[in-house]
């Protein structure tokens, strides 16, 4: 289940965010989090699955497009299609808007294969 972020899931968000490659340090991870608590744009989702959070996904959201800056699964749930299931979601979440990603995010969005069913090819 794709929920959205709240204060109170800080602590869990950033320990998700942090197996980020790009997050891994304590003060990356902080302004990150900032960026998602004041920016409306922003927008952070944890995915839960039984009673833990498992995964989080982050995009920024424009008139007619969205952009997947993070998303990250624990690693010991990977394999598990959480990651493919938390694009799905969003994906339902942001209807008629396309949906884009970054250098860091590109390699796994490729790998979706609901993406590729959709189209036909890849759209990154």
């Amino acid at each position: 289940m794709l929920l959205r972020y709240k204060k109170s899931f800080e602590k869990i968000a950033m320990g998700l965010l942090s197996f980020m490659p790009k997050e891994r340090e304590l003060k990356k991870l902080q302004q990150t989090m900032h960026i998602y608590d004041e920016n409306p744009d922003w927008q952070l989702y944890l995915w839960k699955k039984g009673e833990d959070f498992v995964g989080l996904l982050g995009v920024e959201v424009s008139e007619h497009y969205f952009t997947i800056h993070h998303i990250s699964v624990n690693p010991s749930h990977r394999g598990e299609g959480i990651g493919h299931a938390m694009i799905e979601k969003i994906r339902q979440i942001m209807p008629g808007k396309e949906m884009h990603s970054t250098d860091e995010t590109r390699a796994f969005l490729q790998k979706c294969p609901e993406l590729e069913k959709e189209t036909g090819k890849q759209q990154f």
